[in-house]
């Protein structure tokens, strides 16, 4: 028996102890993990930067900008001065100054600044205890029903601020839609409720512990709180597909003649090498995150890290024990179901590759095209983060920034925060310096921090925070215009200090991923050009879906708010997709080189091959993207970028690449697709991925 085959065989011998096992482990987690409560924090610290700079003086000198804010804004018919709307106003501000997480409220009447030229609309500035990221969400709402009591005929109140969109945003129902979507995928390809409920079940197992054991991490690791639903987005994902591959490959020993028993083994000491290889890699591609050195990318990369090795175990261990449980019944399902097939297994994927092989450059030609194509609009991304600018309009964080931008101008709604050392006559040369830049709508007076030792000067732009030419601005402030030791800060500021950091430190983070796993590929395959193939593949892959994404998200497509793209997606599709189109491509080719093996024929492998894994890729390929596109229904504009972004990047791999690039660029290479310079060769260790299979037999 092989590594993977002595496991299973144990757990398919002792099947109730091996999933009472799971199951004990499973309740112990869940139990901690709910007793413990989660304490997820997002770290979006960049040391090194100006706007991480202005925040440290701002805490340290005690100044009241150093917590984020909301904004309390009031359009009233007969004026904001009026003595009804400045009586009601006056008492809901003064509820909200003595509530939870409150720092310190300004009215409009404070500020000549705060109220519209009008007279109309007008902004009380609530000062909250920390970032908005870390003030609880039961205390940003208790202010918005604060506010919202102010409300009277002729007057009309909103609220924003980045803590309001948190406490706003919804979960909703995209994992329970990518579920029912699978299960009806996988009933379609095994003919049978039971054995379509084996791999889900594997993943919801997989799934459930790793979230307990994400929520336990988090109280003393800092962990970002969007971690969980990327978690379920790529375990259900990657979980199903795995325990599909062992389950089919179980099917067709089964019908090669083998017993449950014995096809269980089997199984595994073959796929199971597979979905091992291919788990790795993403694990690979996933802790290349950590190269960043983004806080806020590095405890979800090792989340998903942690979720794929845990889904890798279920698949390698309990799902034996329940191919043990309803073995029988399942043989029987399938034995069946290939009596009245009439067809060739793997007849149609066999016609595709001859056809392609016939004519492998011009289906080269026109796929590589099509990705290139698709990959365009990625060359004019722009990273950045979505603001309520983004939102729905129903939302009162969207109704108050059209609010804002109305009364104010757009640039209101993302100031730059100014922080310069020293007194009061510093502060003031400061503020007429940033007041004549072009480009800046108003500054206001400088304002001292509490020991008297730096100023803040809020500058509002002309521009939208979105706009590019409020990325320009900021550039010159801090190029051309501020005076040694005084920095540049806030969101708009932190956020572009975020999207550079990342587009600079991508291209290593690639060079990682990529060389790490081609070295991986390598020494499974034992070619030189393999992984060199895989790699390009898959380069090409997560750039037409970046492209995709930046067409619908960034040029608004489809009717889509027009937005920057989140600035953590690029890296993080890329180290996801790169991992799981590794799945496929290892699942492809190790069929294909078992084949090659066993005739030294490479036209014949590469048909053989498809004809043999043709049908599951293409299972799994859509159960992946269904599961990923559910995500395109959740309110979160981040998860809808990820999960069409995932979901394009799968639906590529597993057609165009699958179906026409990889035949057309084996049939070219031929021999030499398998070829490993000899030095080479006798340096690196050989690690077998499958044992040969037995032809399946149709009953």
């Amino acid at each position: 028996m092989g590594v993977f085959a002595r496991p299973a065989a144990w757990a398919y011998r002792h099947r109730w102890y091996a999933v009472g096992a799971w199951v004990l482990v499973l309740v112990a987690i869940t139990v901690g993990s709910q007793a413990a409560g989660s304490d997820y924090r997002n770290d979006f610290s960049l040391p090194g930067t100006q706007s991480q700079r202005a925040a440290e003086l701002l805490k340290a000198h005690g100044a009241p900008q150093a917590g984020d804010a909301l904004q309390v804004v009031v359009q009233a018919r007969d004026g904001v001065r009026s003595p009804a709307v400045e009586r009601s106003l006056r008492a809901a501000l003064g509820e909200i100054g003595g509530l939870p997480s409150v720092a310190g409220v300004r009215l409009p009447y404070d500020d000549p600044g705060a109220v519209s030229r009008d007279g109309t609309i007008g902004y009380a500035t609530v000062t909250l205890t920390g970032k908005a990221e870390s003030v609880p969400k039961e205390d940003v709402k208790a202010i918005m029903d604060a506010a919202s009591a102010a409300e009277a005929p002729g007057m009309r109140v909103e609220i924003g601020g980045e803590a309001v969109r948190g406490a706003e945003e919804g979960g909703g129902g995209a994992e329970g839609a990518g579920m029912l979507a699978a299960v009806v995928i996988l009933v379609l390809l095994f003919g049978s409720l039971l054995a379509a409920a084996l791999p889900l079940v594997t993943a919801l197992f997989a799934v459930g512990g790793a979230m307990g054991l994400i929520v336990l991490a988090s109280r003393v690791a800092t962990v970002a709180d969007f971690t969980p639903p990327i978690m379920m987005l790529v375990g259900l994902g990657v979980g199903v597909d795995y325990a599909l591959l062992i389950f089919y490959r179980y099917r067709h020993e089964l019908l090669a003649g083998a017993g449950p028993r014995e096809a269980t083994a089997r199984a595994l000491d073959a796929a199971g090498r597979t979905v091992f290889v291919a788990g790795c890699t993403v694990i690979i591609a996933l802790l290349g995150l950590v190269v960043l050195g983004l806080g806020a990318l590095q405890g979800v990369a090792l989340a998903v890290a942690l979720t794929v090795l845990v889904t890798m175990l279920a698949s390698l261990t309990l799902l034996p024990a329940l191919l043990g449980i309803f073995g029988g019944r399942i043989e029987r399902t399938v034995r069946k179901r290939a009596a009245r097939s009439r067809r060739e297994p793997g007849a149609g994927w066999r016609r595709l590759a001859e056809a392609v092989q016939r004519r492998p450059v011009p289906a080269l030609a026109v796929a590589v095209l099509a990705l290139l194509a698709l990959s365009a609009p990625a060359l004019d991304m722009r990273l950045g983060f979505a603001d309520a600018g983004n939102d729905p309009e129903s939302s009162t964080g969207r109704q108050a920034y059209d609010l804002l931008a109305e009364g104010f101008g757009p640039g209101v709604n993302g100031p730059l925060i100014v922080v310069g050392e020293g007194g009061a006559a510093a502060g003031a040369r400061l503020r007429s310096a940033l007041a004549g830049t072009d480009g800046v709508a108003w500054a206001t007076p400088p304002i001292p921090s509490g020991d008297g030792r730096i100023h803040t000067v809020l500058v509002i732009p002309e521009t939208a925070p979105q706009d590019e030419r409020t990325a320009e601005l900021v550039h010159t402030l801090r190029e051309d215009v501020l005076p040694p030791g005084a920095v540049v800060g806030g969101s708009t500021a932190a956020a572009l200090d975020f999207s550079e950091t990342v587009s600079e430190r991508l291209p290593l983070f690639a060079a990682v991923v990529v060389g790490l796993s081609s070295l991986l590929l390598l020494v499974v395959f034992r070619s030189l050009l393999i992984p060199v193939k895989a790699a390009v593949l898959n380069l090409l892959g997560i750039g037409a879906a970046l492209g995709v994404i930046t067409a619908v998200f960034q040029f608004g497509w489809f009717g889509v708010p027009a937005g920057p793209v989140e600035a953590f997606i690029p890296v993080m599709i890329f180290a996801i997709v790169f991992g799981l189109s590794m799945d496929y491509e290892v699942f492809l080719l190790s069929r294909i080189h078992e084949e090659w093996v066993r005739t030294r024929d490479p036209a014949a492998a590469v048909r053989e091959g498809l004809a043999a894994t043709g049908q599951v890729i293409t299972a799994a390929g859509a159960i992946m993207i269904v599961v990923f596109a559910a995500f395109v229904l959740s309110p979160s504009r981040m998860l809808q970028q990820f999960g069409l972004g995932l979901a394009v990047a799968i639906l590529l791999d597993a057609l165009v690449i699958r179906c026409l690039i990889v035949p057309a660029v084996l049939r070219l290479l031929g021999r030499y697709a398998w070829w490993l310079p000899a030095p080479l060769a006798r340096r690196i260790p050989e690690v077998p991925l499958e044992r040969p299979a037995v032809p399946e037999r149709t009953g």
